[in-house]
């Protein structure tokens, strides 16, 4: 018995009953040989964590476009928030730790610069709209070193399922779906109260009064009722009064933050330079790297640039911006006339 087969019957004495097993995996897109040391979900998770669309997240707005100061989140620092919430829950629910923490690293990698504003751009100029959790299953399947990841069905099943518009079939992905919600929601708070976007008396306090006054408070309050309302149950959920409460503080966040606040006055800006950029690339598509002018070929430019772009950082699609619609400095010409 080697390594994985080892760590495959330690899942099955130890893991609960709901949990998905990595010996009973569905499998991968393309068979390959299984690995010795590591079971299928933990090579998937070591493949999302070395990939260049995993790295690039670092580089990507997740709600401040180009904050000043270096304790803003980022995406990358967004993954690896949801990642440890989800991971939290899985360990308490006897659930499958490498599978959660799998589709939790690679849940954004479709992720445009810009955040969701470059997500509405890409979704308008595409015929086919644009949904990052999509790009993100594309990124995986086949952008990543030109032939994607290889990732197994659980892996791909809840990253595609992550936004509230997804089912998850199974409770790893649930779990990711949930702890994405919840690790938004308590981050931006934290960021807008940094920005001084928001003040703490601002919070409602009826829904303060149940999720907790301090950022670490309502993280702690919205985990444990969620173990302790999913806790050998099918299916992985809050309850009704903190569902209620975490709801209500999603709508005074758009109300006050993600729509129209101080945090999204470089929102035009961003979106007029990704608009130009697409317009550019589709009648320029020779400047693109070969690998989209490849896809361009074989799916349509459009399809092209919409890759291009959406895996661009903020500070690439930026100068890419100055390098195609900026002037350039002219050499002096110090000859006399």
């Amino acid at each position: 018995m080697n390594f994985r087969e080892r760590t495959e019957e330690l899942e099955k004495n130890i893991l609960s009953p709901f949990a998905t097993l990595s010996c009973q995996s569905k499998g991968r897109r393309v068979p390959e040989e299984k690995c010795s040391v590591r079971t299928d979900f933990q090579r998937d998770r070591d493949r999302i964590l070395h990939s260049k669309a995993f790295r690039r997240l670092k580089h990507k707005t997740q709600v401040f476009i180009s904050p000043e100061g270096d304790h803003y989140r980022t995406r990358l620092t967004h993954t690896l928030e949801v990642a440890q919430i989800a991971r939290t829950i899985a360990r308490a629910l006897r659930l499958n730790e490498d599978l959660t923490e799998a589709i939790a690293l690679g849940h954004d990698l479709g992720h445009t610069p810009f955040g969701h504003t470059g997500e509405d751009v890409l979704n308008r100029l595409m015929k086919a709209g644009f949904r990052h959790e999509e790009q993100s299953l594309r990124v995986v399947d086949m952008l990543e070193q030109g032939k994607g990841l290889n990732l197994t069905w659980e892996v791909r099943d809840g990253i595609i399922n992550h936004t509230s518009r997804g089912s998850p079939h199974t409770l790893e992905g649930q779990i990711v779906k949930i702890s994405d919600w919840i690790a938004y929601i308590n981050h931006d708070i934290d960021d807008a109260l940094r920005a001084g976007v928001l003040k703490p008396e601002d919070l409602p306090g009826e829904l303060i009064d149940i999720l907790g006054e301090r950022h670490n408070q309502r993280i702690n309050t919205m985990i444990k009722d969620v173990i302790e309302e999913s806790l050998d149950k099918p299916s992985i959920r809050m309850s009704q009064k903190v569902s209620e409460a975490t709801i209500g503080l999603r709508q005074f966040m758009f109300k006050k933050v993600y729509v129209g606040s101080s945090a999204k006055a470089q929102e035009n800006k961003a979106k007029i330079m990704l608009k130009l950029l697409f317009e550019f690339f589709l009648e320029n598509p020779g400047k693109m790297p070969q690998e989209f002018n490849k896809i361009a070929e074989q799916e349509g430019v459009e399809r092209g640039v919409c890759d291009y772009i959406a895996g661009m950082t903020d500070s690439f699609a930026l100068a890419k911006f100055k390098e195609f619609f900026m002037p350039s400095s002219w050499p002096l010409n110090h000859t006399k006339i």
